[in-house]
Parts: structure tokens; C-alpha cells; sequence
């Protein structure tokens, strides 16, 4: 069953989303919004049961995957199944913590594509690194929560179809700093809750999920819209997170398999003093590198996907850690060998390669920097269990 479903997905981007692109790139590039095109996209993965893939009820992470690969190939093709972030993430969220009639009015709608949605967590006021500095405050009055704060890089807030973000703030100020936060469902159209602006990272612009800051002044929401039990917005964002960074990782292989493809096109056409550029050592020294990294990127994902599907999230943080380091950077060398390979095309907006590398340099900050994941790695590292002079590996000569 799971290769007939990845055969599919591949025949249907083969078929349906491939030759779309070109169509896609000059819509975005000259107007907001999405393609007219896309409803029916969406229609013909949703009867082909190519729809919310990227969901665990659906199927495993393991086999989820490859067919995340292929989607990772155009940035706008995981849209095309309603497996994009940071939607698919809600979902997950929803489906672990939610009412059943949070999950009627808001997951819904969400599992359905009728509406898009946000995660609001990152500050421009506190290092977010740490997540405890989180500061937007919640506060309970009689039947309602009241928001006050200021949120940015929030991916999905700027787009129009979205109809909710789930904000994380301060509801228990007094309580010790894990126990601090509580989530909350937060309208778009609320009063009080406004899109400052649309930003960019380095220049790219997000055009499948676009990237807002947004302020909230007293924004009123019913008590009934608290995500899971006060004071457990961390213990429920990390339901979210572990599947979150993994099917960015598995996108961002998918990109970099374009990348190699693009690159031995580029060498293979190009002449420069007498020969193909493919000829030179250098050339295939950066290719046969980027063949590397993605092989053993690739193997770090899957042995992580296998082991969130079979342990859990609780007991697969070091892994995911290791992959939310390990993949970004890799995509990041690859993109940069591509974009010196294609010279100034490589900076323009006619190849993905400058989005790939900003994408890449973005997710090395965003669901945690690599410093943080570096020292949660660092810390469930096992400790010596010898000094350096009692180490029976250590042969010292005689006095």
C-alpha cells in the first residue's frame, strides 16, 4: 500500500504540479495570492486520496517520508495535498489536545482545506531561543482570555485564507517558568489583533505561507478557547514540534535533489576555457559531496521518523535535535554549491536555488537555533567512564 501511495504521488507531481510551475512562479511574482489553478489541483489529490498525508492517523512518519520528499521538490506542491506547514503541525496539535468542539469548529476546516492557520510563539522583545522568555501575556477575565503581546515570524499569519492562530503566552505568571504558559486559539478577524506587516528572510518572501508580525491589544477570545489545560502550552506545542521540524527535514531533501539535478544540467551544458565545466575536478568534487550529504541526511531522517513512530515524541528528542541540526546545514552547503555552480542565474529569482539557501539559513534559527539543539544533544551525551590517565585506550610510555 505505501509504495502504490508513493507511485501515486509521483505520478500525480509528474503529471499535475510539475508542469504547473512555470504557471505558478509568474502568478506570485506579479500578484498576492494563490493560482487560481490550485482549487483544482487540490480536487484532484483529494479524489485520488492523496489528501492529509503528513497526519499520524494517516500514516507513519517512516513512510511519510519519501512521498514528504517528492512534495519537497517545488515549495508550493505540498499545498497541492494539504500537507503544508505550518498547517499539517496545527492538525497534529489539535488532534492531541483539542475539545471536540474546538476540534469541530477549527481542525475541521483545517483537515477539509477550506482555511489556513498560524502558530504564534517567536517574540521580536526576548530571546526565544529560550522558550520560557516567551512574554505576550494571557490573562483570565470572568468567561474570557485576554491577550496582550507582540509576535513575529509567524509563519502562515499573513495569509489571507488564515483563519486562526494558536498563541502561546504567560496565563500563570507565578508559577515556575515550564508551568508559566497556556495556548490559546485566537481568531484572525478579532478585534485588537492586527498584521503589523508581511516580512521576508533574507529578501525571500514566503509565498505559500507568508510571514507576518502581529500585535494583540487586549484581544478578547472565550474561555472556551484555551488549547489543552492551563499552564501546558509547552507540553502541547511539543506534540507539534517533533513532526514539524522532521517534515521540514524530509521537504528540504526532496529541494536538494532538484539541486543535484540542476547542478549536472548546468555543468554539463556550460564551457568555460575549452572544456565543460562538468570536466572539472572542482565540479565534481561539489557534486559528488552533495551526493553525500544527502545520502547521509536521508538516513539520519528515517532512523528518526522510525523511532518517533515506535517510541514516541517524549523519547525521540535527541534525535530530532541531531536531524534539525544536521539537515538545514546540509541544504544550506548544497545551495551554496549550486548557487556558485549557476553563478548570477543562481541569485535570480528564474532558479530555486537562492530561496533553497535562505530557507535553509532560516530553519537553522527557526523551531529552535542550532545552539539550542547542540546543547540538548551535548547533554544526553553519556558521560567518561574513565579520566584521560585511567582510560585503558590511552597507552602511555614508560617513566
Amino acid at each position: 500500500m505505501t509504495t502504490d501511495l508513493l507511485a501515486a504521488v509521483e505520478g500525480f507531481f509528474d503529471k499535475e504540479i510539475l508542469p504547473r510551475h512555470r504557471e505558478w512562479a509568474a502568478h506570485v511574482s506579479a500578484r498576492k495570492g494563490t493560482p487560481p489553478f490550485m482549487a483544482e489541483l487540490k480536487e484532484k489529490a483529494r479524489a485520488a486520496g492523496l489528501w492529509n498525508l503528513g497526519l499520524p492517523d494517516r500514516m507513519s512518519n517512516r513512510a511519510f517520508a519519501p512521498i514528504a520528499e517528492i512534495m519537497g521538490r517545488l515549495p508550493w506542491a505540498p499545498e497541492v495535498f494539504n500537507a503544508q506547514a505550518p498547517d499539517v503541525p496545527n492538525m497534529i496539535m489539535l488532534q492531541h489536545a483539542a475539545t471536540a468542539d474546538q476540534k469541530k469548529r477549527w481542525l475541521e476546516p483545517l483537515l477539509e482545506g477550506r482555511v489556513r492557520s498560524a502558530f504564534g510563539m517567536t517574540e521580536p522583545d526576548v530571546a526565544s531561543s529560550d522558550a520560557t522568555n516567551i512574554a505576550t501575556s494571557l490573562r483570565r477575565e470572568g468567561a474570557e482570555w485576554v491577550v496582550n503581546g507582540r509576535k513575529w515570524y509567524i509563519t502562515g499569519g499573513a495569509h489571507p485564507d488564515c483563519a486562526f492562530v494558536i498563541v502561546m503566552g504567560v496565563s500563570r505568571p507565578d508559577a515556575p517558568r515550564t508551568g508559566r504558559h497556556s495556548c490559546v486559539i485566537v481568531p484572525m478577524p478579532s478585534p485588537g489583533l492586527r498584521v503589523v506587516r508581511e516580512l521576508r528572510f533574507l529578501g525571500w518572501e514566503d509565498s505559500i505561507a507568508p510571514i507576518a508580525e502581529l500585535d494583540f491589544r487586549d484581544v478578547r477570545v472565550p474561555a472556551a478557547n484555551l488549547l489543552g489545560d492551563e499552564g501546558e502550552g509547552f507540553a502541547a506545542a511539543q506534540v507539534r514540534l517533533g513532526p514539524a521540524r522532521l517534515h521540514h527535514c524530509m521537504r528540504a531533501i526532496g529541494t536538494c535533489e532538484v539541486l543535484v539535478e540542476l547542478m549536472m544540467a548546468r555543468a554539463a551544458e556550460r564551457r568555460t576555457f575549452g572544456r565543460a565545466v562538468l570536466d572539472y575536478d572542482s565540479t565534481q568534487q561539489a557534486i559528488a559531496r552533495s551526493r553525500i550529504d544527502i545520502e547521509q541526511a536521508r538516513l539520519l531522517v528515517l532512523r528518526t521518523a522510525e523511532r518517533l513512530d515506535s517510541d514516541g515524541h517524549q523519547a525521540v528528542w535527541r534525535d530530532v535535535s541531531m536531524v534539525k541540526v544536521a539537515v538545514p546545514e546540509m541544504a544550506q552547503r548544497i545551495a551554496d554549491r549550486a548557487m556558485q555552480l549557476f553563478g548570477a542565474m543562481g541569485g535570480s529569482d528564474d532558479a530555486p536555488i537562492h530561496r533553497a539557501f535562505a530557507v535553509a539559513r532560516m530553519l537553522r534559527i527557526a523551531d529552535g537555533p542550532d545552539e539550542v539543539h547542540l546543547r540538548q544533544i551535548f547533554r544526553q551525551e553519556r558521560p567518561a567512564r574513565w579520566t584521560v590517565s585511567e582510560s585503558p585506550y590511552i597507552t602511555p610510555g614508560d617513566d
